[in-house]
């Protein structure tokens, strides 16, 4: 649906002049061209087309303007002409005449003349919503041109071949189409049209004319983008990058430092902590009986796996209770996350964090405990940031710093993660036909061969499904459910099919599925969820053989090659409530069956229409034979020739080879219309085009001779019909891709330093927001519901909050976008570059990714991989594919590993592809997007013949062309040769055309200056598509080589601009204009070709017609076409001086040593050589040091080609060797400017009162820090270290400097302020992915010199100076190259966090130090078993520069046997530091002092060094007036006046004020620069096995002092500070409250022996028992009981330090520095088992709680709450007395009370100790009395009658009497019944 305007003409126009019209309708504006110079009448003939979603409505207007255009000035409207539209929606073709009305709505004379058409549209498709178009980027017919209020494209509508033609080709940057916004508020519009495109420079100073009244910040521009835009709309961007980045192994490393553990589980523990990457576990040591153990161990993994293999690993932290050789020890918890959450974090790590430990076995239990730690992922390349450091409290609250990733709550609950497994289909088959035969042969079936299962990984843990045997579409109906923390800290979860079998199983394919991708975790978020959803496996071709040379495809490594099958899965999350009785607290896997999910469930399936046309093969590769070459496509199965013939399935319809069974072909016409029927029921997909055999194009490539006849091929499939999905996708990717352009050109404008890159800013910022919300209008609106998952919804959702929020962030930045702030706000929009690209990637799949295979003699070849979203069409022009109907430059590459390096570089093919895929019913303008001309040829004749897609099409519209390639140059190009250098031509393709350049031998930087021209180059098709849409050329880039194949270097594309017969030949157009194009090599750049492409239409004059070729000029060359003037550069006479200093660290060439050096400098043909050295060993530096020449080079600096630095040895015979080379591709940075002479009269009074004020801060400052200053004895270089590490700026009092967390290189650009270093290359360079790593073997030795150059002729003043040197040339006042003797003193403070070099995964560094030929190693000193050793050194070591001036300091590990390890070395240029303005030979204190630790290191007083300063930099002064004033310069400072020495005298002195001068040196006009403060710089240990990864770092610090001045004073001492030797003293008086543990056999009583136990925290094997005190019934216990635990104590670091033999079989000592912590425990005393832990306390000797006065104000509180009680320092206090809590872990986990203790601390130094000693235990001297215990604490066994009497007589004596009553009474009747027979008798028988 569309309105048509045709725009005629306007007549009766008064006077002369250029004008212009504006059609409006529904808001959307179109301007027509300028037309100039008109008189009364204008002829636009020009038509303007809006498609339309909604039907246009009788009462719409259509507006039209017609003004007078300024290309200064506003234009001024002449007339408006607005129509009812009524009559046109009735009629559909109206033409109109009228006259136009003015402001007033008068009518004028002049009348305008349209023409108005108005297409409905067949009602087949549903009528859309109102505001449905706002923009349509591509559309049918012709390029648009819209204004919202931000946009004004550059485009002009334009009917095949009018004038005003579109821009198209390749716009150039200058090319700028502006919108100004006045300050009278009316916008002026210079129009889209070629006449308005102006130059940046040209606009600025018509700004000016303005008026100046243009607020430069408020402009929007919206630029053209550069060649790889799409500016047609028939075409297609090709791809540039050919490597598939994924799958390349690569170095990581991982380190991790476990520090500390707190709160852990369980009791009286023993823990040692594990971590656990992938397989490999490593383990710290083990800590006894406490809670929270201190390990502070560093650990490394290294690893060379593909980027997505490391991120999926899991890192595990465990602790394990116990463990020793015979134990396993019990685990106490887990914290586990992925590789990549950690690579995801700022600087890639986590720093001092605390991950807090769970139970995996019981997930009711709650936390077990946290484990402190820091974990940083290096990959190469990347630099670890060492974040700065916190104060401790902030760490030890561990709530606030959880191991989490930002946003994830500190809270996690456990969730059940189910994965539903339903079915799958299309598996391939995975065993050999001979198997089958002989199956077939057995059983007598034919049966699928393959028994597939699903396996799902998820965070560490495996589940797995049944195995369905024999089937290829197997269905499972199973679920997995994983039990894990919610949010999962693993961020993907793998699901593969896998193929069981009694060998081994195999993967057939895997899909990852990314958890931050189903789930949303903001405030109206959701969780994961997915599905039901298909998902489709890629990975190696169908065809089964027994070794799969692509299996890692199938294990998701790599980009899949081919359809593997399509797996219906659903994932959910529930959160579990762990309160609840009825839950499983295991983790394990388990694994249920679910019931079945409906058909609809995924949504209705549908009929799919895919067509392709072949519209070119070309560059072909040789390699492949010429056996006759066809292409296959295929979409899922369909169309796959070798195995689509697995069974079809009910749900889709599998097409075998035409033949179809009786079933499907009745549901097919159930299906649809009875008239499709009749058509379809013998249409058969033609998935192949026929074999043709390939023809030579050139050494390299064949080509198909396709010409006029195209094939086609077109596949119907079936699928669920979710393209909703796809196309909100595709709106997003879109906006994505606009956006990426856009920012690509402001950098691009940034880079050139073009005018106005804030305005680009704007117009791509107002684009972003405008269509943002417009995705909002989009996306709101679904059409079938049914297979709406509950994640279609909750994405739809939440993708329009993010574009809204996008939105409206986006006119936000838009307006704070300023001058000064582009490059931050550029940074913040990158940042909505990647959230879109997040956003767009749809992690349901619906329909599969179409792959187009090229099949030379029955072998797959090459193939392209090509998203079908891409290629998916909707009649909304924002939801089509980017690639849908349009022609596409499809490159084919090799499959798997065979792609990665140079044999994937190397194009298989070059497809020139029209793809269509839609539904079948939308099957109607398939065609329309080929470029017209053609005809169909179609396989079949009979009824309904509309319907059958053609086979082929025939072109019978050919043009004819001529391509002119102006090869101008080539700069950076890729180093192929062992020389370092390469021997480059170019080949150049259009179409089936080839044509090479000359080579040029040993360079990088070829300038050709060659034009090559194709005749007679037939292009089919309509000449205006033609001419908008001419076929892109590729350019390559070889390395010839003397014998063998030339060996690529890169490659880049290009559009040529067209010129159509009936045009003329010239400006703004014509001739082109030479452009970079950047040259890629794999996915790296590899260099920028500057070249310029036209392509001319023969008419029927022949080629008579076009414009002339100038014949070959040089006569040298041959018949060689040079690029013709109007194309090459203008040029311009420089003069180019260079300065000669001299060459450092020459390698040996060929086995021999370099002896007599010389450079050859060389520019656009025209060079200069210095002199030679005689003897490189004594003399490495030139004798003359500048040279110059001149030479003529392009005005445009962007053109200047490279210059070449060559470094040749002259041997004996007049023979020459190249050493090395290096380019200097852009000499900008070395054009001279003449210093600006008005700038520097500075304000002085201004200036005077920053300075006081400044002063008077800082006295003030000084005076507050100076109340609590320490001792002045106390002070050390030590405590100025820790105060600069902890400030990290200046501090008023205590005097500190710089520590700077780099290089000092890094921070004053290398100091090459005017000596540059240049590396020199020999040899191939190396095929690495980042091209930022340095290939340091390459480097064969460094030229220093330096490059100025300038315009001719140079202005008098310069020479004129006083003191000009015209040897000299620019380089005045540099110092003279004769060898000087320097002092170097290099200070080594420590070495952090280095790689560890030995098996227990420790390292025991020392210092080698190496300058020239001496070397100091300090092997003896070294420390052991330390990774971050302190070694606080200081080296001298005298050199003479230049032989001596690079300084290596190398940190080696010490072994015992064998050689020692390299760990690290770092390299450091003394010579460019010694020359600098920077003055970096010692650095300037911030105070001057002449005794104490600050004491003036420099033998140059400050006086000394300004005034030198002012000399060499030609200022008057220093004057130093009264009152504490020094001038210098124009400038005044101010500054204290006097010095105190060390007996305490004050002096006056001028040091002080020179001293400000020389701080604040960088404000001085002209000649100021920063000088170098006193710091201590950090820089990275590199090991040349492990390029790229930092193994450590080293903090250090060099000064040098010329030999020829006074002495320096002897060395700073820095080393450690030695642990002074202190006694705490502790004494246990009382305990009280105790927990009763023991039962008593007789009694039942409660009661408990209780003892205290005590020690330093590391010194456990040192603990010391009190006695025990027996039987204590109420918890009470007394003591008087002294522990006394001597220790090394360092007060700067608040540590306590320990040496220690690790075991028996260490040879020395380490040494472990621990925090300072007091562990008091009570136990229960057993004398036949162990005794029992019952509770403790830990006491922070800096910082616990005060203990209570009384035992009953002793609380639970003070160990829970310890963070909100007043604290003490034991090592302040120096005494202290209380009570203490001890506390234990209930059943529950909660901390509960289990008794008190009274004690009394006491902290003497070891000297007072030794002055009044005293014993242990209740020992002498200073014994303690005994303490008062009751007499039932005595033991039973010592004293058995008394523990009797008070056991039992005192409890039961009542009973025991009664008892004893009973006795005798029972005795007595007892005697008596034994008596009374014998007496009986007696008296019977008559006694």
């Amino acid at each position: 649906m569309a309105l048509v305007v045709y725009l005629k003409t306007v007549t009766e126009l008064r006077g002369k002049g250029d004008r212009i019209a504006k059609v409006t309708f529904r808001g959307l504006s179109f301007f027509s061209r300028v037309v100039e110079n008109c008189e009364d009448e204008a002829q636009f003939e020009q038509a303007f087309r809006w498609p339309i979603g909604s039907k246009v409505d009788g009462n719409e207007m259509l507006e039209i303007q017609v003004f007078n255009y300024s290309k200064v000035f506003t234009n001024r409207l002449i007339g408006t002409f607005r129509m009812v539209l009524q009559k046109v929606v009735e009629e559909g073709h109206l033409e109109v005449s009228d006259t136009l009305i003015d402001d007033n709505n008068t009518a004028i004379r002049t009348s305008i003349s349209i023409e108005i058409k108005y297409q409905t549209m067949d009602g087949s498709v549903k009528v859309w919503s109102d505001g449905e178009f706002l923009d349509i980027p591509d559309d049918c017919d012709g390029t648009f041109q819209f204004e919202t209020d931000s946009l004004l494209s550059g485009r002009s509508q334009s009917s095949g071949t009018s004038p005003g033609r579109s821009i198209h080709g390749i716009p150039t940057f200058q090319k700028i189409i502006i919108k100004f916004k006045c300050n009278i508020n009316s916008p002026v519009l210079l129009c889209a049209d070629d006449s308005a495109i102006l130059d940046a420079e040209d606009l600025d100073r018509k700004v000016m004319r303005l008026g100046g009244g243009v607020d430069h910040d408020t402009i929007s521009l919206a630029s053209v983008t550069a060649v790889t835009t799409n500016v047609s709309n028939k075409r297609s961007k090709p791809d540039i990058k050919m490597e598939p980045s994924s799958g390349r192994p690569v170095d990581y490393q991982i380190s991790v430092t476990v520090i500390e553990a707190r709160q852990l589980v369980g009791l009286n523990m023993d823990p040692v902590v594990c971590v656990e990457i992938g397989e490999e576990k490593k383990y710290t040591s083990m800590k006894e009986s406490t809670n929270c153990p201190y390990y502070n161990e560093y650990f490394v993994f290294d690893f060379h796996v593909p980027p997505n293999v490391m991120f999926d690993k899991i890192l595990k932290i465990s602790v394990i209770h116990s463990k020793n050789l015979l134990r396993s020890g019990t685990l106490v918890g887990t914290f586990k996350l992925d590789v990549g959450t950690v690579y995801s974090q700022p600087e890639h790590q986590f720093h001092h964090k605390w991950a807090m430990l769970s139970d995996h076995d019981d997930i009711t239990a709650g936390c077990k405990g946290y484990v402190k730690c820091d974990i940083a992922v290096v990959g190469k390349g990347d630099n670890i940031k060492i974040p700065h450091k916190a104060n401790e409290t902030d760490e030890d609250d561990i709530e606030g710093n959880l191991l989490l990733p930002e946003g994830v709550p500190s809270e996690r609950q456990w969730a059940r993660f189910y994965v539903k497994i339903y079915r799958a289909e299309g598996l391939p088959k995975m065993n050999t036909s001979i198997m089958a035969n002989v199956k077939k042969a057995f059983i007598g079936e034919n049966r699928d061969l393959v028994d597939p299962y699903v396996l799902v990984q998820f965070a560490g843990q495996k589940g797995k499904t049944s195995v369905q045997k024999s089937s290829y579409e197997p269905i499972w109906n199973e679920q997995i459910i994983f039990t894990e923390m919610f949010p999962p800290l693993c961020r993907r979860l793998k699901v593969q099919i896998r193929d069981s079998d009694k060998v081994n199983d195999v993967a057939i394919g895997t899909h990852f599925i990314d958890l931050r991708k189903i789930a949303n975790d903001g405030d109206k978020g959701f969780l994961p969820t997915m599905g039901p959803a298909w998902v489709n496996m890629y990975g190696s071709i169908r065809n089964y053989t027994l070794m799969d040379e692509h299996q890692d495809l199938n294990e998701g490594l790599g980009e899949g090659v081919s359809f593997r099958a399509r797996l219906l899965i659903s994932i959910a999350v529930e959160i579990l409530d762990t309160s609840s009785a009825e839950i499983m607290s295991s983790t394990e896997v388990q694994i249920e069956p679910v019931s079945n999910v409906s058909e609809s469930a995924t949504g209705k399936m549908e009929e799919f229409f895919l067509f392709g046309s072949f519209l070119e093969a070309t560059m072909i590769d040789r390699k492949i034979g010429d056996k006759p070459i066809n292409f296959e496509v295929t979409i899922g199965n369909y169309g796959n020739q070798i195995d689509g013939v697995s069974k079809p399935a009910s749900a889709k319809k599998k097409k075998e080879d035409g033949g179809e069974s009786e079933e499907e072909e009745s549901e097919l016409i159930h299906n649809s219309s009875d008239e499709e029927a009749e058509d379809d029921g013998d249409l058969t997909s033609v998935p192949s085009t026929p074999p043709m055999k390939p023809v030579i194009t050139d050494r390299n490539y064949f080509h198909l001779p396709y010409f006029e006849k195209k094939p086609c091929i077109y596949i119907k499939s079936w699928w669920q019909d979710q393209r909703r999905r796809l196309y909100n996708s595709n709106i997003m990717d879109k906006i994505a891709d606009k956006l990426e352009e856009g920012l690509n050109d402001v950098q691009e404008i940034i880079k050139t330093e073009k005018a106005y890159p804030e305005r680009r800013l704007r117009g791509v910022l107002e684009e972003l927001s405008t269509s943002c919300s417009r995705f909002v209008t989009l996306a709101n609106k679904d059409q079938n519901l049914s297979g709406r998952t509950k994640l279609d919804k909750e994405r739809l959702k939440s993708c329009m909050r993010e574009m809204e929020s996008m939105a409206q962030q986006a006119k936000t930045i838009r307006s704070q976008v300023k001058r000064n702030t582009v490059r931050d706000k550029l940074k913040l929009v990158f940042n909505f570059l990647h959230r879109l690209r997040f956003q767009a990637d749809e992690p349901q799949h619906s329909i599969p990714d179409v792959f187009i295979w090229m099949i030379s003699n029955n072998k797959r070849i090459a193939y392209a991989r090509i998203p079908s979203k891409d290629i998916l069409y909707s009649i909304v022009g924002e939801e089509m594919g980017k690639d849908c109907g349009k022609v596409k430059a499809v490159f084919l590459r090799l499959p798997g590993k065979k792609g990665f390096g140079p044999a994937g570089w190397t194009v298989q093919a070059k497809l020139e592809m029209y793809l269509w895929l839609g539904l079948n019913k939308q099957r109607k303008d398939f065609l329309s997007g080929l470029p017209s001309g053609f005809e169909e040829n179609k396989a079949t004749k009979g009824t309904g013949i509309q319907a059958v897609p053609p086979i082929s099409l025939v072109y019978n519209m050919k043009q004819v062309f001529q391509l002119r390639a102006h090869m101008y140059q080539a700069r950076s190009l890729f180093a192929a040769d062992n020389s370092g250098l390469s021997d480059p031509f170019a080949r150049v393709f259009f179409s089936t055309h080839s044509q090479v350049t000359e080579v040029l031998n040993e360079t990088l930087c070829p300038t050709w200056d060659q034009l090559l021209v194709f005749d007679n180059v037939e292009l089919y098709g309509e000449a205006g598509e033609l001419r908008d849409d001419p076929p892109i050329i590729v350019i390559e880039l070889y390395d010839q080589d003397t014998v063998g194949k030339a060996e690529f270097i890169g490659r880049t594309f290009a559009k040529p601009l067209t010129k159509m017969v009936d045009e003329h030949y010239g400006p703004p157009q014509f001739p082109p204009q030479l452009e970079y194009y950047q040259i890629y090599r794999g996915n790296c750049t590899a260099g920028d070709l500057l070249a310029a492409f036209e392509l001319l239409q023969i008419g029927p004059a022949g080629r008579a017609a076009l414009p002339p070729i100038d014949g070959p000029t040089d006569s040298d060359r041959g018949p060689i076409l040079p690029v013709p003037l109007g194309i090459r550069p203008v040029l311009s006479r420089y003069r180019i001086e260079v300065l000669f200093w001299g060459l450092r660290d020459l390698k040996r060439i060929n086995l021999a040593q370099v002896d007599r050096p010389r450079v050859d400098i060389e520019c656009a043909g025209k060079g200069v050589q210095s002199a030679l050295i005689q003897n490189y060993k004594k003399n490495p530096n030139f004798s003359t040091l500048v040279k110059w020449f001149e030479v003529d080079l392009p005005e445009n600096e962007l053109l200047h080609p490279p210059l070449n630095i060559r470094v040749v040895d002259c041997r004996a015979f007049g023979r020459f060797t190249l050493v090395g080379s290096y380019a200097v591709t852009s000499l900008r940075k070395f054009i001279y400017s003449p210093p600006d002479k008005t700038a520097n009269n500075w304000n002085e009074d201004e200036m005077e009162k920053d300075k006081e004020k400044k002063k008077k801060k800082k006295k003030k400052k000084g005076e507050e820090v100076d109340e609590e200053e320490p001792d002045e004895s106390m002070l050390d270089w030590w405590s100025k270290y820790f105060a600069s590490v902890e400030t990290m700026m200046e501090v008023g009092g205590t005097f500190s400097f710089f520590v700077y967390n780099k290089e000092l290189e890094i921070e004053f650009g290398n100091f090459e302020d005017w000596l540059h270093t240049f590396n020199l290359y020999r040899g191939k360079a190396g095929d690495d992915d980042d091209h930022d790593v340095v290939d340091d073997d390459r480097i064969v030795g460094r030229f220093k010199g330096s490059l100025c150059m300038y315009k001719l002729p140079l202005s008098e003043e310069i020479t004129r100076e006083a003191g000009f040197d015209p040897n000299m040339g620019m380089f005045q006042s540099i110092p003279h190259n004769d060898p000087i003797n320097v002092l170097i003193r290099i200070y080594i403070i420590r070495a952090t966090d280095l790689h560890p070099a030995d098996i227990n995964g420790k390292a025991d560094p020392y210092i080698v130090i190496r300058l020239g030929k001496s070397e100091i190693r300090d092997k003896e000193n070294y420390i052991s078993k330390q990774l971050n050793p302190v070694f606080g050194k200081s080296f001298d070591i005298e050199a003479t520069f230049p032989m001596e001036s690079m300084l290596t300091v190398a940190v080696y590990d010490w072994d015992l046997v064998g050689t020692d390890d390299l760990i690290g070395e770092t390299k450091i240029d003394l010579e460019n530091r010694y020359y600098s303005k920077h003055r970096a030979t010692c650095g300037i204190a911030s105070n001057y002092s002449v005794h104490g630790y600050n004491v003036w290191r420099d033998p140059q007083k400050p006086t000394q060094i300004l005034a030198k300063l002012c000399k060499a930099g030609k200022l008057d002064g220093p004057l130093y007036g009264p009152g504490g004033r020094v001038k210098v310069g124009n400038r005044i400072f101010l500054g204290p006046t006097e010095i105190e020495d060390e007996s305490g005298l004050k002096k006056q002195t001028e040091e002080h004020l020179a001293l400000t001068v020389l701080r604040h040196w960088e404000e001085i006009p002209r000649v100021g620069c920063k000088l170098i403060p006193e710091h201590v710089e950090t820089r990275p240990l590199l090991n040349p096995d492990k390029p790229g990864i930092e193994q450590g770092r080293i903090e250090m610090w060099v000064d040098m002092f010329p030999m020829d001045v006074p002495a320096p004073g002897s060395a700073i001492d820095i080393s450690p500070r030695k642990p002074k030797r202190c006694e705490l003293r502790v004494i246990i008086w009382n305990t009280d409250e105790v927990i009763l543990e023991d039962d008593d056999y007789f009694t039942g009583e409660k009661s408990s022996d209780i003892f205290v136990r005590g020690w330093l925290k590391g010194q456990q094997e040192d603990k010391q028992d009190t006695d025990v005190h027996y039987h204590s019934l109420t918890g009470e216990g007394n003591f008087n009981w002294r522990f006394v635990f001597p220790f090394d104590y360092l007060m700067a670091e608040e540590k306590i330090v320990i040496s220690k033999k690790e075991s028996m079989f260490s040879w020395d000592e380490t040494e472990y520095k621990i925090p300072a912590r007091l562990t008091l425990q009570v136990w229960d005393a057993d004398h036949f088992s162990a005794d029992d832990f019952l509770g403790a306390i830990e006491l922070d000797l800096n910082k616990f709680p005060r203990g209570a006065k009384t035992a009953k104000q002793c609380s639970l509180d003070m160990v829970l709450k310890e963070h909100e009680l007043p604290t003490i320092s034991i090592f302040k206090q120096k005494r202290v007395k209380g009570w203490w809590p001890f506390v234990a872990r209930d059943e529950n986990d909660e901390f509960e009370l289990t008794g008190k203790v009274e004690a009394e601390l006491h902290l003497l130094t070891a000297e007072e100790a030794e002055k009044n000693p005293v014993g242990l235990g209740r020992n002498e001297p200073e014994p303690l009395e005994k303490p008062n215990r009751p007499d039932t604490s005595l033991m039973w066994f010592m004293n058995p009658l008394k523990s009797i009497r008070y056991f039992i007589w005192h409890n039961y004596r009542w009973l025991i009497l009664k008892a004893l009553a009973l006795l005798l009474l029972l005795l007595l009747v007892g005697l008596f019944l034994y008596s009374i027979p014998g007496y009986l008798v007696k008296k019977l028988l008559g006694a």
